[in-house]
């Protein structure tokens, strides 16, 4: 069972420091187009292009350059182009520790999982979240891949 109130300090302060769950707090302060913005995030539109399976939003001279760069090994231009760091995802760090990177690593990374199982059932992935300790919390990255045999 996830702590919330670890992940989001402020829980405990709500309601003259009764507290508030997260269901309540979430009705109290979202907001529809924030919500609508971070489904693109949790469930991201994704693309079939040269055998590669990448976010709808590549950019096709980032996919040409890397296709060179690695001599054509798609899965390696995979792991590239659809890699997210945590910490890019935001613009403000307030808030950022090892314990709320880490929850939401695991999120994107079960969440991607059933997105592309479901986009592409005849496919298999590998989606990626490495959770050791980092030195430095850019570090934490979440992606995915087509394990191929590639020479």
């Amino acid at each position: 069972m996830t702590d919330f109130a670890r992940l989001v300090p402020e829980l405990p302060d709500w309601n003259d420091g009764r507290g508030i769950d997260i269901h309540s707090w979430l009705s109290c302060i979202g907001r529809y187009d924030h919500a609508v913005a971070y489904t693109t995030l949790f469930w991201p539109a994704f693309t079939l292009h040269d055998d590669c399976v990448l976010f709808a939003d590549f950019r096709l001279e980032s996919f040409d350059g890397f296709m060179r760069q690695t001599g054509g090994k798609r899965s390696a231009v995979e792991v590239v182009m659809n890699h997210r760091h945590i910490l890019d995802l935001f613009s403000s760090q307030d808030g950022a520790s090892e314990e709320v990177v880490v929850y939401l690593g695991r999120a994107l990374r079960d969440m991607w999982a059933c997105k592309l199982q479901r986009d592409f059932p005849d496919r298999q992935f590998t989606v990626s979240f490495p959770e050791d300790p980092v030195a430095d919390l850019i570090e934490y990255e979440v992606t995915f891949y087509q394990p191929r045999q590639e020479a």
